[in-house]
């Protein structure tokens, strides 16, 4: 009877270490964008322009101190290196970029050892601290989103020069351009000077961001591309610096929640987009699609029900206090948590890696749409 107690323990530990071990490569498959690399994938390479949610380091050869190229930022990047992403690890470009097949990561276009590689799949334009108001990047000595599409001319002519001028407008007409900005004009600029609240409504302001996009986009598709993804506002009540500064418990840790009127500026901003998008597609010509991107309610349903995403800070971030560090602010000195994959934010502005894959994930019906001829 000793014996054959032994052998059923041992027979049921086994089973449960290899419970664990396939449920482990299952979780780790799931979290892999290549496992949910779309069925027919016709891209050549992803050109990517707006701020920090998608500058994978081009503000690291900039006079400007919205850089992020110091640890502990990238601790979870590969190698364990600061790249000068505003996360830990990816961004959601990123996996778009692994899903599509093209690589595991947009380098920066300022990037000084770009490879040939680089170049034919792809590069973001991307700088952190800008957006659609000319006075935002000022503010922050970064590139204004106009000057991005200046260095994609730049790159234009090294592309045209390494495989012709027709190879390149075939590699342009089946890539996909990301535009990714907004929150900078309004949290940087509109809400915290005085300048441009004294000439626009808050109405007004949305309206005259949104012109300045679609000016923008037209000269998007003025240079061939026909696949065009524009990211809207995420949640900006809920980032945890706003919830700080506007809130009279603010710098408490406990019992902080989003500013209502912050979201609804995000909230109508995007209403507002989606539908200039919506007109602008229907007079799209020559095959040209022009799709919104959500970040919105993905990001709001992880603040407001971490635990179903396994999360266990939601309006804190991960560096520092969580509260008011971003930046420089967050720094080598600062204590970080031990695992940011149990917070939404990273810095107080700034979603982890963990969190940019579940955006990500929520957006694949939106790139497969995208993708179909």
């Amino acid at each position: 009877m000793a014996t054959f107690t032994f052998t059923a323990s041992f027979s049921f530990t086994l089973f449960f270490f290899f419970f664990l071990l396939l449920f482990s490569i299952l979780e780790a498959q799931a979290q892999d964008p290549k496992k949910l690399k779309p069925s027919n994938c016709s891209v050549s390479a992803i050109f990517v322009f707006g701020d920090s949610t998608v500058d994978p380091g081009n503000n690291n050869y900039l006079p400007t101190v919205f850089r992020s190229d110091f640890p502990p930022y990238g601790r979870d990047f590969l190698q364990h290196r600061p790249t000068g992403r505003f996360t830990n690890g990816r961004l959601v470009t990123d996996f778009v970029a692994s899903y599509l097949g093209l690589k595991e990561e947009i380098p920066p276009y300022l990037d000084i050892e770009l490879s040939e590689e680089d170049l034919m799949t792809g590069v973001s334009f991307a700088s952190a601290g800008t957006g659609y108001d000319p006075l935002t990047p000022s503010i922050s000595k970064v590139i204004p989103i106009p000057n991005q599409l200046d260095y994609f001319g730049e790159y234009l002519k090294t592309l045209q020069l390494r495989i012709g001028k027709k190879g390149a407008q075939d590699l342009i007409r089946r890539a996909a351009v990301v535009i990714s900005a907004g929150t900078n004009d309004f949290l940087v600029n509109y809400f915290a000077l005085p300048f441009q609240k004294q000439k626009y409504t808050v109405e007004q302001y949305q309206h005259f961001l949104l012109v300045n996009l679609a000016d923008f986009l037209q000269e998007v598709q003025n240079l061939g591309f026909r696949k065009i993804v524009v990211v809207g506002l995420p949640p900006m009540g809920c980032l945890p610096i706003v919830i700080t500064l506007n809130s009279h418990n603010g710098f408490q840790i406990q019992k902080r929640g989003c500013i209502d009127t912050y979201n609804t500026v995000a909230s109508d901003y995007n209403y507002k987009l989606r539908s200039m998008l919506a007109t602008l597609q229907m007079s799209a010509r020559n095959g040209v699609t022009i799709a919104y991107a959500d970040i919105y309610q993905p990001m709001i349903d992880m603040v407001q029900r971490p635990a179903k995403f396994g999360f266990e800070e939601s309006t804190n971030g991960c560096c520092g206090t969580g509260l008011f560090e971003a930046s420089f602010l967050c720094n080598p000195k600062s204590l970080a948590c031990p695992d940011a994959s149990k917070f939404v934010f990273f810095d107080s502005i700034h979603p982890t890696e963990k969190t940019y894959y579940y955006v990500f994930k929520s957006l694949r019906k939106t790139i497969d749409d995208l993708l179909k001829d």
